[in-house]
């Protein structure tokens, strides 16, 4: 077999590798748990979230801004708790770029919009640590997509030449500025189909029986 183009992956994780870290369905499900005022919190969460992204907001603030602005039935740990129970794996995307990564000696990339304590949470609980080289999150540094910056940085960081790079994420929005970076890119609606796609610029997975 002759050795592929792409040399790197850049992956999002929510919507790629996890479910969402804190979208929309968690904070309606939440709003429905713990009986808050939905319209409020998400009003109040679309004011200060991205600053949290960004990782000059810690979590406790965050909350203390959206949920515990006033007195609670309920602790903050009870409701972290519950934060950290809606990011579920897609088993099938890690076993794939984890397979592939091992056979063509691929360089595993993160590119992601996350939170401090999600992401930490996120990288351990589901063991991303053990397959991706390194994390390129908004809370480290400072800024999220669509900013070029960071797709800047994690080529820099890489040391890959941006055609040798495929990025995957389910935004086609960053999709598209990737792309216009020179850097090759998969709008992920599902497993198969980037499966697909992935065979398509060279990368062919086979699932072991």
């Amino acid at each position: 077999m002759s050795v592929p183009l792409i040399t790197s992956l850049f992956l999002d994780i929510g919507g790629v590798l996890l479910t969402n870290g804190w979208d929309k369905a968690g904070r309606l499900k939440a709003s429905q748990t713990f009986n808050l005022d939905y319209e409020e919190v998400n009003e109040r969460h679309h004011l200060t979230f991205d600053t949290y992204e960004m990782g000059k907001l810690s979590l406790n603030d965050y909350l203390e801004r959206v949920i515990f602005y006033q007195k609670r039935s309920f602790t903050r740990a009870a409701f972290k708790k519950f934060m950290w129970k809606q990011s579920q794996p897609f088993p099938e995307m890690i076993e794939m770029v984890r397979g592939l990564k091992a056979q063509y000696h691929l360089k595993l990339v993160a590119v992601s919009n996350e939170g401090r304590e999600l992401n930490a949470h996120r990288i351990k609980n589901f063991g991303l640590d053990t397959c991706i080289d390194f994390f390129v999150s908004s809370c480290y540094v400072h800024f999220r997509k669509p900013d070029t910056d960071m797709f800047a940085l994690a080529l820099d960081i890489a040391q890959e030449p941006k055609n040798h790079v495929l990025y995957i994420d389910d935004r086609s929005m960053f999709v598209e500025v990737a792309r216009n970076m020179g850097i090759q890119g998969i709008c992920h609606t599902g497993y198969e189909s980037t499966r697909t796609a992935l065979a398509a610029s060279g990368l062919i997975w086979e699932k072991s029986i």
